[in-house]
C-alpha cells in the first residue's frame, strides 16, 4: 500500500507542475516551455506504463484518477493575471481573466469586451470557429488503456511512393494520412468539415474565396511552427509546380486561382469559379514544410520513394533524404512528440507488405502483424473457427471510402493502335459476358453487391433508377457482331473484317486466391464467346507507370474514396486525359464532360444530385469501365488493440491502444 500511495503522490505532482506549464504555454508558447510540457506529459505517461507492467488490484483504480485529473486539468477554468503586454505577472492589480483549457481556442487573444480577436478576418463576413481537434473516441476512457507499444498493419500491395501529392496508391494515402495534416478534414461521424491545423474559416456568400486561420500551435514534426506562407508554397510552388509529377492533385485543385498570405498565420484562397468542392479541397490539401521540401530540386523530389514529413501525429522514423525509405522495406512511424493535437498512445505504427493473400493470413496469425485486410473467404472461414471472436476484431462495415472494383478498357490508342474497347458497343457486350452476381458468389464468398456506376449506391449521388447490365451472352454477340465482330471463318474466335482476332490483353497486379479465381473466371468467358484473353500478371508497383503510358488494353483494379462527395473531374473529364492524369482509359464523351462541369459548378445539393444522376447514367450506357462489385471493409485487428472504432470515415489508427496484461474482448 506504502508504494501505490507513492507513486499516486507523485502523479498529483507531476499533475499540478503539469497545469502550471499548461497555463505558461497558453501565454507564451515557445520551443523550450513545449519541450517542458511534452517531458511532465511523457513522465506521466511512463508511470502509467510502469504501473500497468506491475499490475495489482490497485492499477485501474489509479488509472481512473490519472484520467480524472488529466481532465480536471484541461475542464477546470484558471485564473490568470495578466499585464498589458500579455505576460503573467505576479503581484500586479490588473484584472484577471479565465482561462478555459478544455474549450480555448490556441489561436485566440485574451478574451475582451468584444470577444475572440478578428483582427484577421475580413469584416462583416461570418467566421466559421473551430473547437480543437480531439478524439472522438477518447483512448483514456477504454479499459486496458496503456500508452507506449507499436502497431502493424499488413499491407496486401506495396507502396510505390511516399511523398505527398506523388503518391497515387491507397496503400501510400494511408501512411501520408498519419503524418501530414490538413487545414481542416470530415468529422468521424458526421462527416462535417472540422477545423484541423484551423481555428476559424470565412466563406465567400458568392463562393469566389475562402479566408483560413491557422491555430498558433500548429508545429511541424520537427517544431517550426506552421504558417500563412507554408500553405501558399504547397500549393503555388509545389503541386501547381509543372516540373513536379503532381497531376492528379493539379488535375482537381485547379479552381484555386492564388493563394494569398494575409499575415502569418492567415491564408486566403482565391478561386476563378464557385465549386461545391471548393471548401473541402482547399482546406483538405496537405500543408507542407516549406522550409524542408524547399531544400530539393523537383527532379529530386519525383525520385524520391520516402521524402515524407509533415505536421501529423506521427512522423517517419527515418528522414534523412539520402538514406529515405524505399519499397520492399517495413515503413516504420514514430509518434510525433512536438504534435499540436491529442497524444496517439501509440509510440510507433509499422506497415509490412506481404502481397500473397495466403501468406498475408499466416503472417496475421503468428503475429507478425495487427491488422489485416482479409480476403472474404478468409474472413467468412475465420470468423467460423471456435475461438476466433475471442481473440480478434472482426470488423464488416461500409463507409465513405468504401469503394468499388472495376475492369477498366481502354478506349483511346495504345503504343498509337487502337484496342477493341474504343467502340462502346464491344465494352457494353464485355458487360454483359460477365456474371457479376455468380463472381461475387464464387470469387468473394458472396461478400458485396454488383456496382451499377462510378458511386457508391448509398451516396445520393448514386442513380437508384440505373441497374447493372444483365447477364446476356445472346445480347453481347448481337452487340460484338453490329461492331464488326464475328466468327468469320467457324474456327470459334472471333474476327473483324480484316480478319484479325479478337483478342486482348488483360493486366492484374500479383496476389493470391482471388487473383488467380478472377483471372480463371475472365479468361474462361472469354473464350466461351470467341475472345482470347491473355493474362498479364505485374506487380501493384508497376501499376502507376502503366497507368500514366496508357499501356494496357484491359485492367481490373478499384477506386475508393476520399470525401462523401468527390470531383469527378479527375476520373473522367477528357481534359485529365492529358498530363497523365487519371483518366487513363482516354475515355471522352461530350456529354459526360458537360455534366461534370455543371456538377463542379452547382452549388445547390438537390440539383447537383440530378446532375449526378444524368451523369450515372452517361457512364452507364457507355461502359468505359465494367462495374464490378461494391465491396464493404473487412478488417481483422488482434484483439489486444484496444480502441477499435468503426467510423463513417473509415477507421482512426491514432486512437488505438495495445493494452497490457488480458486480451481486450472486442466489443468491450
Amino acid at each position: 500500500m506504502q508504494n501505490r500511495f507513492a507513486l499516486k503522490d507523485f502523479v498529483l505532482l507531476v499533475a499540478v507542475g503539469l497545469t502550471l506549464v499548461s497555463v505558461w504555454l497558453s501565454m507564451s508558447a515557445g520551443d523550450r516551455r513545449l519541450e517542458v510540457l511534452q517531458g511532465l506529459e511523457k513522465r506521466l505517461s511512463d508511470v502509467e506504463t510502469q504501473m500497468f507492467s506491475q499490475g495489482g488490484s490497485g492499477s485501474e483504480d489509479l488509472s481512473r484518477e490519472i484520467a480524472e485529473l488529466r481532465n480536471a486539468i484541461l475542464q477546470r477554468p484558471v485564473n490568470v493575471i495578466i499585464q498589458g503586454g500579455g505576460n503573467v505577472a505576479a503581484g500586479t492589480t490588473t484584472q484577471p481573466y479565465s482561462v478555459d483549457l478544455a474549450n480555448a481556442d490556441s489561436s485566440t487573444a485574451p478574451a475582451t469586451a468584444t470577444g475572440r480577436d478578428e483582427s484577421w478576418a475580413r469584416p462583416g463576413v461570418p467566421i466559421a470557429w473551430q473547437p480543437p481537434w480531439e478524439f472522438f473516441s477518447d483512448p483514456k476512457d477504454v479499459p486496458g488503456f496503456r500508452s507506449g507499444g507499436e502497431f502493424t498493419e499488413i499491407f496486401g500491395a506495396q507502396p510505390a511512393k511516399l511523398v505527398p501529392y506523388l503518391s497515387t496508391d491507397v496503400y501510400g494515402r494511408r501512411v501520408i494520412d498519419e503524418v501530414c495534416d490538413s487545414l481542416a478534414a470530415f468529422d468521424s461521424e458526421t462527416l462535417a468539415i472540422r477545423g484541423r491545423l484551423a481555428s476559424a474559416w470565412q466563406e465567400d456568400p458568392d463562393g469566389l474565396w475562402i479566408r483560413a486561420r491557422i491555430r498558433d500551435d500548429a508545429r511541424f514534426s520537427d517544431g517550426t511552427p506552421v504558417t500563412a506562407e507554408d500553405v501558399r508554397w504547397t500549393l503555388q510552388d509545389f503541386v501547381f509546380n509543372p516540373q513536379i509529377e503532381a497531376e492528379r492533385s493539379r488535375s482537381t485543385l485547379d479552381m484555386i486561382k492564388d493563394v494569398k498570405v494575409i499575415d502569418e498565420k492567415t491564408v486566403e484562397f482565391v478561386f476563378d469559379k464557385p465549386l461545391f468542392t471548393n471548401l473541402s479541397y482547399s482546406l483538405g490539401i496537405y500543408v507542407l514544410p516549406k522550409h524542408f521540401y524547399s531544400k530539393f530540386e523537383p527532379s529530386q523530389i519525383n525520385q524520391s520513394t520516402g521524402l515524407l514529413m509533415g505536421s501529423g501525429g506521427f512522423k517517419m522514423q527515418n528522414l534523412d533524404p539520402d538514406r529515405q525509405w524505399a519499397p520492399g522495406e517495413d515503413v516504420v512511424l514514430v509518434r510525433n512528440d512536438r504534435f499540436w493535437g491529442p497524444r496517439p498512445p501509440l509510440e510507433r505504427m509499422r506497415y509490412k507488405t506481404v502481397t500473397n493473400d495466403l501468406a498475408s493470413l499466416v503472417s496475421y496469425r503468428n503475429g507478425e502483424g495487427d491488422m489485416l485486410t482479409p480476403t472474404s473467404p478468409q474472413y467468412n472461414a475465420a470468423r467460423a473457427e471456435p475461438d476466433w471472436e475471442a481473440e480478434n476484431w472482426s470488423l464488416n462495415w461500409v463507409n465513405m471510402r468504401s469503394g468499388y472494383s472495376f475492369i477498366a478498357w481502354q478506349c483511346g490508342p495504345r503504343n498509337g493502335r487502337l484496342t477493341p474497347f474504343h467502340d462502346k458497343r464491344v465494352r457494353r457486350g464485355m458487360s454483359m459476358i460477365l456474371d457479376r452476381e455468380q463472381m461475387i458468389r464464387d470469387i468473394w464468398d458472396g461478400i458485396g453487391v454488383v456496382a451499377s456506376g462510378p458511386n457508391n449506391p448509398e451516396s445520393p449521388t448514386s442513380n437508384p433508377d440505373i441497374s447493372p447490365w444483365p447477364y446476356d451472352p445472346e445480347q453481347a454477340r448481337a452487340l460484338f457482331k453490329e461492331a464488326g465482330w464475328e466468327d468469320r471463318n467457324g474456327d470459334g474466335v472471333l474476327e473483324n473484317e480484316d480478319g484479325q482476332e479478337f483478342q486482348f490483353e488483360m493486366t492484374m497486379a500479383t496476389g493470391g486466391e482471388i487473383v488467380e479465381r478472377i483471372t480463371s473466371y475472365v479468361k474462361g468467358q472469354c473464350t466461351r464467346n470467341g475472345i482470347r484473353c491473355n493474362i498479364r500478371l505485374v506487380d501493384w508497383s508497376v501499376y502507376q507507370d502503366l497507368l500514366k503510358q496508357r499501356d494496357f488494353d484491359a485492367l481490373m483494379m478499384g477506386w475508393s474514396a476520399s470525401a462523401p462527395e468527390s470531383d469527378p473531374k479527375q476520373i473522367w473529364h477528357s481534359s485529365s486525359i492529358l498530363d497523365q492524369g487519371d483518366n487513363f482509359i482516354q475515355w471522352a464523351n461530350a456529354d459526360a464532360d458537360s455534366l461534370i462541369d455543371q456538377i463542379r459548378a452547382t452549388l445547390d445539393a438537390d440539383e447537383r444530385m440530378m446532375l449526378w444522376h444524368d451523369f450515372h447514367s452517361v457512364v452507364h450506357e457507355d461502359q468505359p469501365y465494367t462495374f464490378i462489385r461494391v465491396s464493404p471493409w473487412l478488417r481483422f485487428v488482434k484483439g489486444d488493440i484496444g480502441n477499435v472504432r468503426t467510423y463513417r470515415s473509415g477507421l482512426d489508427r491514432v486512437e488505438f491502444f495495445r493494452a497490457g496484461g488480458s486480451v481486450v474482448q472486442p466489443g468491450s
